[in-house]
């Protein structure tokens, strides 16, 4: 649910987000959440706004919560599972299988189970 909702702004963001849009950049960038978050944003503003949960932790540490020290956690009152949800997927894991996947299509050849050839 965008509260800015801006069509062409929103669906090029997430079409790059999502590497499924027409992208001048390499396969292997995939869009990594923290880093972008830590780069723009270092501050946090847009996460202590939108998520009061976690506002009371360290700007080195809001923007990837399960990574904090036990004693940040704590002193922000943040109890991971609890009044803030653990991550869904291990991002630097899902980036690894999807360069496998990558590797797989971009080598000449047949595309596994698709009946087509790869193009370089």
């Amino acid at each position: 649910k965008l509260i800015d909702f801006d069509l062409a702004a929103n669906n090029g963001g997430w079409q790059w987000a999502s590497s499924s849009g027409c992208d001048a950049q390499p396969y292997f960038r995939i869009f990594n959440p923290v880093s972008q978050s830590e780069k723009f944003d270092p501050q946090a503003k847009f996460i202590r706004r939108y998520l009061p949960e976690i506002a009371g932790l360290p700007d080195a540490a809001i923007h990837a919560p399960w990574l904090a020290r036990e004693m940040e956690l704590l002193g922000a009152g943040v109890e991971l599972g609890k009044t803030y949800p653990r991550p869904v997927v291990d991002h630097a894991v899902a980036r690894e299988q999807t360069l496998l996947r990558y590797a797989v299509v971009k080598k000449p050849g047949k595309i596994p189970g698709s009946g087509t050839r790869a193009v370089d």
